[in-house]
């Protein structure tokens, strides 16, 4: 029974083995997402790979491309603000400025001195978020690029104050990225070591405003004849207005566009809550008017000359000074208008292109010089640089020679053709007078008479004659020296004539009279009186008489004006190429020559035409105001006194408002003026007040 249980058992387990499901077997397809797994696995390895490749060729990349932007920038630990350049002040003899030059030329103003709208006018219109970003301002940035990119042109460039002052302090004014990434390094560098006041200080005094002037001062003195801190809210508007494109809204060149600009930034100063709308729109209605000095007329052939005497007064420049000069300013005007206007009216014709005339008082100092027709044409000053024949103006030392040497003013001498060896010198038109006093010889400019004096009295005592009134340039010792074959200078010609005018007083013509620091430290000042006395009493009276026949009866009667006693001597030199006349009354002495830089022939020009004719019309208002005083050797007691001599009225300062005709706005300045709707009323434009109506208003007083 046990053995049959157990196997009943066992069968019992068998069937329940056999009746136990069987597993499942295994699918041979491969499931899609087993696919997928593999391959991303394999792309995240690569990836990281990859990823790590570019990642280090990115930094290779990084470094090389900021090592070529930064090769050539000093470390900014290392930099230092760069001195500005000195600057010179010219001045003229009643203390009005003539000229400005340096690369840097008003003073260095605190930004406390300023007033207030100025800098206001400046952050609101160049950058608004000045004291809230570090340098660079990413929302301008933005915005510049998006603005730039709905124009389709650049029209907004994002540079803040601190990037505008690191590229004019540091960098050139290349516009390429490169420039860019530097300027922007410099700017927070800036922004680290200075605060905003000093920044906005450092930029007003140190960028360009046009018109050759850097710095906010020299902007304001150029433009309004006053110091920045003295300018009006209307004058900030145009000096802040002008920081864009100082040439292209200069208001010398450009009037209205330089308004517009103004009516932009006061808008903006509105809209940035620096000024009330009330306050804005009377600035609006009573715009700013352009004031300036009578600067880049004749005055500049002054100024360029006294800039290059200049090392020889102080040597290397290394601080600001102040020059002044002997220059009148109303000489001046009248003597740039004389030449201007004769050439004008008969230099064509004539075939006389070009003139120069200076004008001396009797101790020498310069009171005007015009250097030729147009500076602006060209800069060679003609008066004091060209060399050129006077002909018959240098035979007042060949008379005067003879006079030293026995001759009288009645002395009879003989008109006849003269060779010697194989010159023939003629007279004007070949007309021969026999025998002729000196006087008459003198007036009427016979050659034939000077060649024999000459020869009576010796070369070497013409020459000494000369160097002894004052010319320097080395002579010839030809017999041709009579007539003036020897070249010399208009200057130095109308200097040797000026001890006729004084009493015999040798002179060593000057236009600098001192120099100065801008603190008022003296550096030079011109003292003594010159040569001393260098013709004597009876010859001088005897030369101003022979001299005083030229415009009596002679070849200079075209000189002559309101009775006053003048004397004077015309000259021309071989075939017209140049003409002069020297005249002087007692209290001035002018020279004026006429003719052509080439050289070429002018048509039958004489010194009793043109020349004559621009120095009376000089000479003559130049006396409005002058005593009548007689030359010495006149009938009347002369006044031999220097004091005397000089006495006139003291010139009234002349300003000049200047302007030319606007040039015709651009869309983009248009729409740039009209981008944001204005917040104040646009004023109707008055008509541009020009030099022309100036000078025309001066002749009619």
């Amino acid at each position: 029974m046990v053995w049959g249980s157990s196997k009943k058992a066992s069968q019992s387990s068998s069937d329940a083995v056999k009746e136990r499901p069987r597993a499942a077997k295994k699918s041979k397809t491969k499931k899609p997402h087993g696919l997928i797994r593999r391959i991303s696995g394999y792309l995240l390895r690569k990836g990281a790979y990859w990823g790590v490749v570019f990642a280090l060729w990115g930094g290779i990349i990084f470094v090389g491309l900021s090592f070529y932007v930064l090769l050539d920038l000093p470390s900014p630990a290392s930099l230092d603000l760069p001195e500005r350049s000195p600057s010179v002040t010219i001045m003229s003899a009643s203390g009005e400025i003539m000229a400005r030059r340096g690369t840097f030329s008003g003073d260095d103003v605190e930004l406390d001195e300023l007033p207030a709208y100025l800098p206001d006018a400046v952050i609101a219109t160049e950058d608004r978020r000045f004291y809230l970003h570090f340098g660079v301002d990413p929302i301008g940035l933005v915005r510049a690029l998006i603005t730039n990119y709905q124009a389709g042109y650049v029209v907004q460039g994002g540079s803040t104050i601190s990037q505008q002052l690191a590229k004019n302090l540091f960098l050139n004014p290349e516009r390429t990225l490169r420039r860019k990434i530097q300027e922007m390094v410099l700017a927070v560098w800036l922004e680290a070591k200075y605060n905003k006041k000093e920044i906005l200080q450092l930029y007003l005094n140190r960028v360009y405003f046009g018109a050759g002037a850097y710095g906010v001062d020299a902007a304001a003195r150029r433009y309004f004849s006053k110091s920045a801190r003295d300018v009006t809210l209307a004058e900030s508007a145009v000096l802040a207005g002008l920081l864009k494109a100082p040439s292209k809204y200069a208001p010398t060149k450009n009037p209205d566009r330089a308004e517009d600009r103004a009516y932009l930034v006061l808008n903006n100063m509105v809209r940035s809550g620096y000024i009330t709308k009330e306050i804005g729109q009377l600035a609006v209605d009573e715009p700013a008017s352009l004031v300036t000095q009578p600067e880049g007329r004749s005055n500049q052939y002054i100024v360029d000359w006294v800039v290059e005497q200049l090392p020889g007064f102080v040597g290397k420049l290394t601080r600001d000074i102040v020059v002044e000069t002997t220059v009148d300013p109303r000489l001046q005007m009248l003597a740039e208008r004389s030449v201007r206007e004769i050439l004008e009216q008969y230099g064509k014709n004539k075939n006389a292109s070009q003139a120069a005339l200076v004008a001396l008082d009797g101790r020498g100092a310069i009171r005007a010089l015009v250097g030729g027709r147009s500076y602006s044409s060209s800069q060679f000053n003609r008066a004091v640089k060209a060399q050129r024949q006077p002909g018959s103006a240098f035979k007042p030392f060949v008379y005067l020679s003879a006079l030293e040497n026995g001759f009288e003013p009645e002395s009879q001498v003989l008109d006849r053709p003269i060779k010697i060896k194989d010159w023939s010198p003629n007279n004007y038109n070949n007309v021969y007078r026999g025998e002729v006093s000196l006087r008459d010889s003198f007036a009427n400019s016979l050659n034939t008479v000077a060649v024999r004096l000459v020869q009576k009295v010796g070369t070497k005592k013409v020459l000494k004659t000369a160097r002894r009134l004052g010319i320097k340039t080395p002579l010839h010792t030809n017999p041709s020296i009579a007539l003036g074959t020897a070249e010399l200078s208009l200057l130095e010609l109308t200097g040797a004539y000026v001890p006729f005018s004084n009493g015999g007083e040798g002179v060593l013509p000057f236009i600098i009279n001192r120099i100065r620091t801008k603190s008022g430290t003296v550096i030079y000042e011109r003292i003594g009186s010159g040569p001393g006395n260098v013709v004597k009493d009876k010859p001088l009276d005897q030369i101003n008489d022979l001299l005083a026949a030229v415009t009596k009866y002679g070849t200079g009667t075209k000189a002559n004006f309101d009775d006053r006693p003048i004397a004077g001597k015309t000259g021309t030199s071989q075939e017209f190429r140049d003409a002069w006349f020297i005249g002087y009354s007692a209290q001035l002495t002018a020279g004026v020559w006429v003719g052509n830089d080439d050289g070429s022939p002018m048509k039958r020009v004489t010194g009793g035409g043109l020349p004559t004719s621009i120095w009376r019309s000089f000479m003559a208002p130049a006396h409005q105001g002058f005593p009548v005083v007689a030359l010495p050797g006149s009938k009347l007691p002369p006044i031999r006194s220097i004091d005397q001599l000089l006495a006139r009225t003291r010139p009234g300062k002349i300003k000049i408002v200047q302007a030319t005709r606007p040039k015709a706005q651009t869309k983009a300045e248009v729409k740039e003026v009209e981008k944001e709707p204005p917040l104040l009323k646009r004023r109707k434009k008055q008509p541009v007040f020009s030099a022309d109506t100036f000078f025309s208003q001066m002749d009619s007083n």
